[in-house]
């Protein structure tokens, strides 16, 4: 028998018990749509957390106050021995790496303006927050460089707090009152929807010293800084680090680079998306035990023409090809039609924009079909084995 000869009395066998071969391939067929929908979503919700930290830029180093390795965890500016100061940002302005340093607090306070009030998140920022973090300015500006010591009670207004208080109005010019004090809009930034939970457009904009003395605090949360595209992290890192040991005495302060926490994240969704390929690898391989069932079933009827075959000439390799290449050719086709529905689905979800991330992740499509392969082929191995063991006359007396 040539090898066409071969694929065509597998491709035979297969048709003559249409039902149980379409029961058998949807198992697997069901495992490998499965496999590649929950990776689909994996994949998905790591591109989209990925994306919603890297928005922001990807050259970013924050300072908090605290010595995380040496407490255990951050205890904040109390528990420094010296807070955060602007004066601090000032100084690490004076390094060479620094392309932009932002000195911040945030806090929660009543907002009121031409009568309508409400409460909003504060962001108490310098001049230099909006190109740190890419953020756009609507219309307006942004905050002004002006004395970070004394600045001018300007305010900038997101997107939401805008509307909610403006309505259609320009805002621009108009008193905003923060807590006790007012402030002059003179800006309004554009729209940039929520971030991981927060809204970023149901916010205000103040100088870092006006939100200081709003929420009576003596020092900043964190001090952040975006060194230039190209330099090396190890050499940005230390020379903050030598900066600020000799401003506080010693390092009473954590310094944490963006790449490393995108590092860490990253581990963590990686190991998210292989626990969600393991999951649909359960429904895999119970087609895997379907399809063995049905492979040791063929064997037990077909006694008769194994034993016709090997009368016939039939080498018991062959006959173990045969039933090995009828296995993996059910598998396989199984496995395209996984395939199929699993994009299939994955694509119908992210075109109806249903607000899941979702993206196909063709390596593990391709793995995924390759196990569809080996299971037909691992399927195929003990009954294949089992018929080719089998005595011709004895065989043949079962007709």
């Amino acid at each position: 028998m040539s090898a066409i000869d071969m694929l065509h009395f597998a491709l035979r066998s297969l048709t003559a018990h249409r039902l149980r071969t379409f029961l058998s391939a949807t198992g697997i067929g069901i495992g490998i749509a499965a496999v590649i929908l929950l990776t689909s979503i994996g994949e998905g919700i790591h591109q989209f957390v990925l994306s919603e930290f890297t928005q922001f830029g990807t050259n970013i180093i924050t300072i908090t106050p605290g010595k995380i390795s040496t407490h255990g965890a951050s205890l904040g500016a109390i528990g420094s021995a010296r807070l955060l100061t602007i004066e601090d940002a000032l100084a690490l302005k004076a390094s060479r790496y620094p392309q932009y340093v932002n000195a911040g607090v945030i806090g929660n306070a009543e907002i009121s303006a031409r009568g309508r009030s409400r409460r909003v998140t504060v962001y108490g920022e310098g001049p230099d927050f909006a190109r740190a973090f890419n953020m756009k300015v609507a219309a307006g500006q942004f905050l002004p460089a002006d004395d970070p010591r004394n600045p001018r009670a300007y305010a900038v207004l997101g997107s939401k707090v805008r509307t909610e208080l403006f309505g259609n109005a320009n805002p621009l010019g108009a008193t905003l009152q923060v807590g006790t004090s007012r402030f002059r809009v003179i800006g309004i930034m554009e729209s940039k929807g929520q971030v991981l939970g927060f809204d970023l457009d149901d916010t205000v904009f103040i100088p870092t010293t006006r939100a200081l003395e709003i929420f009576n605090r003596e020092g900043v949360m964190e001090i952040n800084i975006a060194y230039r595209p190209g330099a090396p992290l190890k050499a940005v890192v230390d020379d903050i680090r030598r900066m600020m040991i000799a401003r506080h005495g010693r390092e009473d302060f954590t310094i944490t680079p963006q790449q490393q926490m995108l590092k860490t994240l990253n581990t963590v969704l990686d190991v998210l998306l292989f626990a969600v390929a393991a999951l649909g690898g359960i429904s895999l391989l119970v087609g895997a035990v379907g399809m063995v069932t049905l492979m040791h079933i063929a064997v037990t009827e077909r006694v008769a023409e194994i034993g016709l075959l090997t009368a016939l000439g039939a080498t018991r390799a062959r006959i173990r090809i045969l039933f090995l290449m009828e296995s993996t050719l059910l598998a396989t086709l199984g496995g395209l039609g996984g395939l199929a529905i699993g994009t299939g689905i994955a694509w119908l979800i992210k075109s109806l924009e249903v607000g899941l991330p979702v993206h196909t992740p063709w390596d593990y499509v391709l793995g995924a079909l390759g196990i569809s392969v080996l299971i037909g082929l691992a399927a195929g191995v003990v009954p294949a084995m089992r018929a080719a063991r089998l005595n011709p006359i004895e065989a043949l007396r079962t007709e």
